[in-house]
This record gives C-alpha cells, structure tokens and sequence, in this order.
C-alpha cells in the first residue's frame, strides 16, 4: 500500500566539497528537487541545504524508517556527520511528524550492515 507524503529534508553544516553528491545521494532516496541554501561564507563547511518533494512511501516503511535511510545515505555522500532533520507530512492525515537525527545516532545508524 502507498502512501502519500511531502518530505522536507534539512542538512546543517555538511561540507561544501560534497553538496553535488548530497544531494544526488538524497535524491536516490526521494525526488527532492529545488535545493537551497544558507551560506555564512565557511570554506569548508555549508551552513544550511534543504529541499522538499512529493512522493510515495511503499512497501510498509516507515516514516521513521525512510528518515534513517535518508540520514545514512546523507551521511555517506557527506564522508561523515552532518546534522540531518526530516519532516514527513502524510498527505492524507495531517499535521505531519518530524525526526532529527543528530551525532548519538550517526554510529548507530552507521553500523548497520546494508543499511
């Protein structure tokens, strides 16, 4: 059964020399599209990068589920930490909810083979 949702994602403080694959990465996960940006002028650092998209969560996942897929893949293209927040809103029921996945999770979501 799908489901519809509009997702937010919000990336703080990832490294300014792996955006293009970020948001490549993100955009594997769902069709975020329309990237912007906050930038305080850090060489090596990208203060603030968020997107949002339409889609269809299927196959029984999760919203949180989704989130940590994100994150990891976020996380990946990153070469490490960045702080990762995802709002889903479900279409068909609102409000919407909303996970920050902040450094306590990295390793935990990090280690999990194929994840």
């Amino acid at each position: 059964m799908s489901r519809s949702y509009s997702m937010v994602v919000e990336i703080d403080d990832c490294r300014r020399d792996r955006v293009t694959a970020i948001k490549e990465a993100a955009e594997e996960q769902w069709p975020f599209e329309d990237w912007q940006f906050t930038d305080k002028g850090d060489p090596a650092t990208l203060d603030y990068l968020w997107a949002t998209a339409d889609d269809q969560l299927t196959g029984g996942e999760t919203e949180r589920q989704f989130g940590e897929r994100l994150a990891r893949a976020i996380w990946r293209a990153n070469g490490g930490f960045c702080e990762v927040t995802v709002t889903a809103t479900y279409l068909d029921d609102l409000p919407h909810e909303c996970y920050f996945f902040e450094r306590s999770e990295y390793d935990e979501l990090m280690a999990v083979p194929n994840g």
